[in-house]
């Protein structure tokens, strides 16, 4: 069986109640359901922290983890501050895809500079929960 991990930022813990009309209605723990539907050969582990350094802690620990296929990674807001971050991905052996439900682009224009792009594997952002799927299938 095939594991990935999932890793949500800061604020992510609010969804289904943070600005529906950019974010949808689903809460958190209906997206990492929903995917875990649509993987059911996949084990599918998930970590949720408002905190830069749990974030980082938590990648360092899964990435040289090699049970794991990769990391799926919505940094939420610290995608655009934290070098920090884009350090940590750097660092570690597992590919990582960066996730954003809505298009960043598409959004204010402080949201169109990713510093863990450049790192990642891949990013995916506009398709609300589906973009973590698209995600953890490129990993697969």
């Amino acid at each position: 069986m095939s594991k990935i991990l999932i890793i949500d930022g800061p604020n992510l813990n609010l969804l289904g109640r943070r600005e529906p009309e950019i974010y949808g209605t689903q809460t958190l723990e209906q997206i990492i359901d929903m995917v875990r539907d649509e993987l059911p050969d996949t084990d599918v582990e998930h970590f949720q922290s408002n905190s830069e350094g749990e974030l980082i802690d938590r990648i360092q620990q899964a990435g040289f983890d090699n049970s794991y296929a990769g990391i799926v990674l919505n940094a939420g807001a610290y995608t655009h501050t934290s070098l920090a971050l884009a350090d940590a991905i750097a660092a570690v052996q597992l590919p990582v895809v960066e996730v954003h439900i809505s298009n960043i682009q598409a959004r204010e224009e402080i949201r169109h500079r990713s510093l863990i792009a450049p790192v990642c594997r891949g990013s995916v952002c506009g398709f609300g929960w589906k973009s973590y799927l698209l995600a953890a299938k490129a990993l697969l």
